[in-house]
């Protein structure tokens, strides 16, 4: 079973949340995307000072198996990368929640956010993806 920390958001397409006090959000890919991907090799990341929209594709993730689009879970511009990525992608795989974050975002006044899960609904998600 998948990690799933109960503090965080998380979307259908498998991309984490973390609302910071500041009113930014970090975001990441979960335990289960790591997973499904396999080793990790290369991660493409959003260049600080780029907009990003809720849903649109803003990174991509290269693993042994495919490469996959990593989705911003939500709107406004990028204040951060995790630059350590570059070097260590596979702390992705390592450490999804934490080392392995991907970007922060300052968010955008309005939202324009879509639909997140709590730590429960995600888990159902997954349980029902299984099936």
């Amino acid at each position: 079973m998948s990690n799933v920390p109960a503090e965080l958001e998380y979307t259908e397409a498998h991309e984490w949340i973390r609302r910071l006090p500041d009113g930014t959000a970090e975001v990441g890919i979960t335990d289960h995307a790591q997973h499904a991907l396999g080793d990790i090799v290369y991660v493409e990341l959003p260049e600080v000072g780029r907009a990003v929209n809720a849903g649109e594709a803003c990174a991509v993730v290269e693993s042994v198996k495919s490469a996959s689009d990593v989705y911003s879970p939500v709107s406004g511009e990028v204040i951060a990368r995790n630059g350590a990525l570059e070097t260590t992608p596979e702390a992705i795989n390592q450490d999804p929640y934490g080392a392995g974050w991907m970007m922060r975002v300052r968010l955008a006044p309005g939202g324009g956010e879509p639909k997140t899960l709590s730590a429960a609904a995600y888990t159902e998600l997954l349980s029902r993806e299984s099936d």
